[in-house]
């Protein structure tokens, strides 16, 4: 079976956009590939090298990502510090990577312009520990963004570079993941784009915040004075509420109110009282897992030994191969 490798950011609370995306390739994920999930808690420190709660963010994700889906029986899903074999494999690619090629990574040239009294080592080599993340279980596949596709190239690099050099066939050259639906960009309530914590808290849907605070957002997303005419296209930020209507409501309640707006009798108000109302009864069963979960801490306890006991297995055969290769010998 081929394996398959992604990255989950300890950034706190998910939302509908992640729910969309990146939850719904992680499903299919477990279902047709050997399928590895890191919280990569090793990766925040180098935007965030002093965090307030490392260990409750770890502890939100882990909850909320087993609360929509993941099986730690069918998936490994650990979380990144647990793995020492990373570490020590970082250690060792960072031999073969190259200043020059470092400095030119897109990402790190963004960062050294939006965080100028943070630019660590960390920073700057971080293409090489996401490229071990990937080498380290061997990965086929990997779901990447538009912003990610240059670090893939970048581990294929790594990956070609160490075969080339130690005349071995130790780490394939992971390829991009083809998610084998349509994954919904989700928009936001602000009318900035998808949905991204990024965008304010106003912007996004949380699934473990109470119904209150949710139901204002909604009511305080953005519209217009309404439709002029019958039958006129939406402007973005009206065609972004029905957007998310569309996920969380059924077709009849969708087609009432494209109805109502295009013989111009759609009043906004009525309108996200219904999508508050969908929204809140879609993300309610998903919030009360989330919530049991992270009250079980010998649950979430097992799921975590569980996950680096199987990552660990992985990641020793492979460390132990490139220790080998390179001529590491023990004297005792």
């Amino acid at each position: 079976m081929k394996t398959v490798v992604s990255g989950i950011r300890p950034t706190g609370k998910l939302h509908l956009g992640n729910y969309f995306g990146a939850v719904r390739s992680f499903l299919e994920m477990q279902e047709n590939y050997n399928a590895y999930f890191f919280i990569a808690d090793i990766h925040s420190l180098t935007t965030h090298p002093t965090p307030e709660d490392l260990h409750g963010n770890v502890k939100q994700v882990l909850a909320e990502y087993l609360a929509m889906g993941l099986d730690p029986e069918k998936s490994t899903l650990f979380i990144q510090s647990d793995v020492p074999e990373i570490s020590e494999l970082y250690t060792i690619m960072n031999m073969n990577a190259y200043l020059g090629e470092l400095e030119r990574s897109a990402s790190f040239k963004e960062k050294v312009k939006s965080q100028r009294n943070n630019v660590n080592a960390g920073l700057l080599t971080y293409p090489v520990l996401m490229a071990v993340d990937i080498l380290v279980h061997k990965a086929d596949f990997v779901p990447v963004g538009k912003d990610q596709e240059q670090h893939l190239e970048m581990t294929r690099t790594y990956a070609k570079r160490f075969n080339h050099m130690y005349k071995s066939e130790v780490f394939p050259e992971p390829q991009a993941y083809s998610h084998s639906g349509k994954l919904v960009k989700v928009p936001g309530l602000t009318n900035q784009g998808k949905m991204s914590k990024s965008g304010g808290e106003n912007d996004a849907i949380f699934f473990d915040d109470d119904d209150k605070p949710t139901h204002k957002k909604i009511m305080r997303a953005v519209t217009d004075s309404g439709p002029e005419k019958p039958n006129q296209d939406k402007p973005e930020a009206i065609q972004n509420l029905f957007d998310l209507m569309s996920l969380v409501s059924d077709e009849s309640t969708v087609a009432t109110f494209d109805a109502a707006y295009n013989d111009c009798s759609i009043r906004y108000g009525d309108f996200k009282k219904q999508l508050s109302e969908d929204t809140l009864k879609f993300i309610a069963p998903i919030r009360e897992k989330i919530r049991a979960l992270k009250s079980d801490d010998a649950y979430l306890s097992k799921v975590a030994e569980l996950g680096a006991e199987k990552a660990r297995e992985s990641a020793r055969k492979t460390l132990e191969e490139v220790l080998q290769i390179i001529g590491f010998r023990k004297f005792y």
